[in-house]
């Protein structure tokens, strides 16, 4: 279903919320706003994947419609792999379970900040952690450090901010481009943007960095960049 959330003008702009309304156009909404997606989706699976070897446990936190937890199911082929998506959006929960039928597949409706991830080869936070306030990032992947098995694979992906504010609104501006070019009205940019101020607060490269490494992560690898995403491999 195409993506209309934004198409007509709102009297009131409220903050942005993963509610029936975007599950239903999710899919289209996603692909064409965020640059990269349909790599760092696939990608993620692939590394996610090859971690977990034929018995593996995986998180998908903050799973939405299921998309990397499809695509980390369809490059391992082990029936002895299990992967839980999480997300505390029931319609997205309710989605992800109509969308994949596949016994290796769990989700549940749950608050990732509240989820025991304990054993977990794989934990993924796709385009989720800049959605939290910030001072829960670090609680949170200090969690996860702690939980996850000591040979684990956290891989992080997210918008990201230069620390050149010059560079970073040259790529700003390239992306308004670049969604007016995907069929986004300037008006349906324009509230988009006015929903997301409050909710989605994005962090340099360097703070990724810094908080994995603050986590008690000791390898960062940066394995993709597209403008203004990145996607990071995690590990001690």
């Amino acid at each position: 279903m195409r993506d209309e959330v934004f198409r007509q003008n709102q009297s009131q702009i409220v903050d942005f919320a993963f509610t029936e309304e975007v599950t239903a156009v999710f899919p289209d909404m996603i692909r064409r706003s965020v640059m990269g997606y349909e790599t760092m989706v696939p990608v993620t699976g692939l590394a996610a994947a090859r971690h977990l070897g034929k018995s593996g446990l995986a998180f998908d936190l903050g799973c939405s419609l299921g998309a990397t937890t499809l695509a980390i199911l369809q490059q391992n082929s082990s029936t002895a792999i299990r992967v839980c998506g999480i997300d505390r959006s029931e319609p997205m929960i309710e989605g992800a379970k109509k969308a994949i039928n596949d016994p290796r597949a769990e989700f549940r409706l749950q608050d990732i900040r509240e989820t025991d991830v304990s054993g977990a080869d794989v934990v993924v936070l796709n385009l989720v952690l800049q959605f939290l306030e910030p001072e829960e990032r670090l609680p949170l992947l200090r969690s996860i450090k702690a939980q996850m098995q000591s040979t684990g694979l956290l891989i992080v992906s997210e918008k990201v901010r230069h620390d050149d504010a010059a560079e970073h609104t040259y790529y700003d501006q390239l992306h308004l481009a670049w969604k007016k070019a995907n069929g986004y009205s300037e008006l349906e940019i324009s509230q988009k943007r006015s929903a997301l101020e409050k909710v989605m607060k994005i962090d340099t490269e360097a703070v990724h960095e810094a908080r994995f490494r603050a986590a008690g992560f000791t390898q960062v690898r940066q394995w993709y960049r597209c403008m203004n995403w990145a996607s990071f491999l995690v590990q001690n």
